[in-house]
């Protein structure tokens, strides 16, 4: 229930987070170049623009991966014989955002449809969706999101366990991307320093 309820608030906020994202974008970093002095605009720009690029790489990749796990999904369903393959296979590819937690509710509709079939059929349902998991999880995430945003597959793995703990399904939801965006922030600040360190000497 506490899972459903947290997928329903999301769904239900993120587009008017988004709506006002993109009408107000743009007056975002002019306000925040404000706030500093005006030497330092350009480098408050960059490093926007840098983070900006970083996000789109991440939602690209996140794309990418829904993409193939709904395509596979439904192929393996049609494969067997399973009716509504494609519209399962679309919702299993949406809920594949969920670190962990998504291929299970993306089964689940499946599993009992096929349950209603035939015992066989449901087997068959699970043999599909592991096949299509181990493959996602093994090849297709690591190397799209991890080298993507250059974050090592171990470091991804353990952002999604403490954040799970610490934040649950929205803190799974967030972890990489934060984390991404924070590498990004304060590699850029270790550069400043280390150019104006070297320009001082």
């Amino acid at each position: 229930i506490s899972t459903i309820t947290s997928i329903t608030i999301t769904i239900v906020t993120v587009p008017f987070i988004l709506f006002y994202m993109l009408k107000d974008g743009k007056h975002l970093v002019p306000n925040i170049q404000k706030i500093f002095p005006s030497k330092h605009e350009d480098q408050v720009a960059d490093l926007f623009n840098k983070m900006s690029q970083t996000l789109s790489k991440y939602i690209a990749g996140q794309a990418i991966e829904c993409l193939f796990v709904a395509t596979f999904i439904s192929l393996g369903y049609w494969i067997i014989g399973m009716p509504y393959a494609f519209l399962l296979g679309v919702f299993a590819g949406m809920t594949n955002i969920i670190p962990y937690l998504g291929p299970y509710i993306g089964i689940f509709p499946a599993l009992i449809l096929g349950a209603t079939i035939s015992t066989k059929m449901a087997i068959l349902v699970i043999v599909v969706c592991i096949v299509v998991q181990q493959i996602d999880g093994n090849l297709i995430y690591p190397n799209v999101i991890g080298k993507t945003l250059k974050i090592h597959p171990l470091t991804i793995i353990l952002l999604l366990l403490v954040a799970g703990n610490l934040a649950g399904l929205l803190g799974m939801i967030l972890a990489v991307p934060v984390y991404a965006v924070l590498k990004v922030v304060l590699k850029y600040i270790y550069d400043i320093y280390q150019l104006q360190h070297e320009k001082n000497s």
